[in-house]
């Protein structure tokens, strides 16, 4: 019997040239919370379930790129925007070997991307927008979907801000409430269907107690 620690040195997996660099922030939560990179990418999987078999994707706010493989895995093509010049850079250099993504400095707030979309998500964004522009946030990702295009926004949900760390509390601005957030996505499509998230399980259950939410808007107003 092989052991599993054995490697076959003819095998793809074994070229240390194809090794992909993790982005600051995955860097720092790997070196320091690596349990809480277990969640994200179990974020990233809800989006890529939703959006499988998608043509043209975007995600708002792609930070350095972590999770934006899985998406990409089950759809044609993804874009990534953020604001930040340096992590878009460092995400083009890093990211270079995947063939259908792309990255683009761009702030959402501010200017609307090129072209429509069939499937828009932004996941831990909506809770660093000033509430003042909120509105304008959910109404640029609607301008740039398709009329029957899939809008998917997941963010930390207002009931567990009280065991959030003191850094995530200073950065969190705008929490939302599975009402609240419902909602909003609500003035901007004719479909929402909520969804909450403890750790990685998604589920439909009582909403005060999802340390996360999922809301999935379908059909533009």
């Amino acid at each position: 019997m092989k052991n599993h620690l054995e490697y076959n040195k003819t095998d793809p997996a074994y070229d240390y040239a194809q090794q992909i660099s993790l982005g600051p922030w995955t860097s720092y939560s790997y070196l320091h919370d690596p349990t809480h990179l277990l969640f994200v990418l179990s974020r990233y999987k809800f989006c890529a379930k939703m959006l499988k078999g998608r043509k043209n994707v975007l995600e708002v706010g792609c930070g350095d790129g972590f999770g934006i493989p899985l998406v990409a895995q089950v759809v044609d093509y993804v874009t990534g925007i953020d604001l930040d010049k340096k992590i878009i850079s460092s995400n083009i250099k890093r990211l270079r070997d995947f063939s259908n993504i792309s990255f683009k400095e761009l702030d959402m707030l501010k200017e609307i991307p090129s072209g429509k979309f069939d499937g828009i998500y932004a996941i831990d964004v909506i809770e660093h927008i000033p509430t003042d522009k909120t509105k304008r946030f959910i109404q640029n990702i609607q301008s740039s979907l398709k009329d029957s295009g899939i809008c998917i926004v997941g963010t930390p949900n207002i009931t567990s801000d009280k065991y959030a760390s003191r850094q995530s509390k200073l950065h969190h601005i705008n929490l939302q409430s599975y009402q609240s957030l419902l909602l909003l996505m609500q003035k901007y499509f004719t479909n929402v269907f909520m969804f909450g998230m403890n750790d990685e399980v998604v589920h439909t259950g009582y909403p005060p107690m999802c340390h996360y939410l999922f809301a999935v808007g379908v059909g533009k107003k």
